[in-house]
């Protein structure tokens, strides 16, 4: 009987890998139909994450470098509807995450990592279409740090400290409290 080697890869590949040259019924690209924008404003509210990380970076001088990123990862069954609220908000990439971990379903992650992106695509559709779960808090502090990141204020240390600050309200508003609806 013939051994089979599994190796576990954390690689993610892209499942559409640039957004800029989508053409609805170009080769290749996805023909989809767009979602009402109030759908996927609530969509976000129970399925979306806005992060920001701070990561060692070689060349910067703090040797710090700031990542603020937009996600939403589902189930491989329902890549349809990310696909969707990609052609919605003209924006992003969608990964496929079936590597075996955990014993996980395959599943997949639309992200938006670009702050130029953010700052063009997704900032204006989320103001039009504002959240209305405590997500929106959320939202105006990756806001302004993306903001922030985009007039390079992150590189003064006055900038980086109002990062981390209102980066731990992002943390803080995210955990899940035991006291939740003992208020």
């Amino acid at each position: 009987m013939q051994e089979v080697s599994r190796v576990r890869s954390t690689e993610r590949k892209p499942f559409q890998r640039n957004l800029k040259l989508y053409k609805p019924f170009g080769k290749g690209q996805i023909r989809k139909q767009k979602l009402d924008p109030y759908y996927i404003a609530g969509f976000i509210d129970g399925e979306g994450s806005f992060s920001v990380s701070l990561g060692k970076h070689k060349t910067l001088k703090r040797r710090i470098e700031v990542r603020p990123e937009f996600e939403i990862e589902l189930r491989a069954d329902d890549q349809e509807i990310l696909e969707r609220i990609l052609i919605t908000i003209d924006c992003g990439k969608i990964y496929d995450c079936s590597y075996d971990r955990y014993g996980w379903y395959p599943h997949v992650k639309y992200k938006i990592t670009s702050v130029k992106d953010m700052r063009k695509y997704l900032f204006p559709f989320l103001d039009a279409y504002p959240l209305q779960a405590k997500k929106a808090k959320i939202y105006r502090f990756f806001k302004e740090i993306v903001l922030m990141v985009c007039n390079k204020k992150h590189l003064s240390d006055r900038g980086f400290e109002k990062i981390v600050e209102l980066r731990n309200e992002i943390r803080k508003l995210g955990k899940k409290s035991k006291t939740f609806g003992n208020r």
